[in-house]
């Protein structure tokens, strides 16, 4: 994609990733079913899919209607906030500094959302659990570039989806493994190591 086409659709993408965010359904599972929102979903070193070879995903909603998440750990590029903020007609953006982008998954890659710390909330903030939230407004990418923004983000385009008990087997496979979303793994460890730590802390089998 490029600048001019990134910045001239961020808007909208933008907006149509609240109103995608908002349509999500409540986080209900059956009693025996224990929802994986909040957690990292690892690839495991035998996935065959090569769409998700190396791949740690946030699982922003898991319910008996599916599982709904974004990679953490595939940057694409990095993009200047005030050039970014022109394509959305704000030509008078007080703003500095840039914003890594990601690719969050091969759904809908158009799509844009913002994962980030709890210190920060827009009334389209979701919280995902105590530590992370999702936010899909452009209105958080003008406080990032005021120093008004949360403490931590990540820019990410496009999500990863599967349908109702689809996860729960791709898990049965043993395609994935599951951590708790430590935030210093989610937010800090450098893109480059985010596999190979949560590899590192795989659970054990007995």
């Amino acid at each position: 994609m490029s600048l001019r086409r990134f910045v001239i659709t961020l808007g909208a993408l933008l907006a149509s990733a609240a109103a995608l965010n908002a349509a999500l359904p409540k986080p209900q599972l059956p009693t025996e079913t224990v929802s994986l929102t909040g957690q990292l979903l690892v690839a495991a070193s035998t996935m065959g899919d090569p769409r998700f070879s190396r791949t740690v995903i946030l699982i922003v909603r898991h319910n008996q209607n599916g599982a709904f998440g974004m990679a953490i750990n595939r940057p694409v590029g990095e993009r200047p906030l005030a050039r970014l903020l022109e394509g959305l007609g704000d030509n008078n953006a007080k703003v500095t500094g840039s914003v890594r982008i990601f690719a969050g998954g091969p759904v809908q890659p158009d799509a844009g959302f913002v994962i980030h710390s709890t210190d920060y909330k827009l009334p389209e903030t979701t919280e995902i659990d105590a530590d992370v939230a999702l936010t899909a407004s452009p209105n958080i990418l003008r406080d990032i570039g005021r120093n008004k923004g949360p403490l931590k983000a990540i820019v990410v385009f496009g999500y990863a989806g599967w349908a109702p008990s689809q996860l729960e087997a791709e898990l049965a496979q043993k395609a994935w493994f599951t951590l708790p979303a430590d935030p210093a793994l989610l937010f800090d460890e450098k893109r480059e190591r985010v596999w190979d730590e949560a590899m590192a802390r795989r659970p054990r089998e007995p």
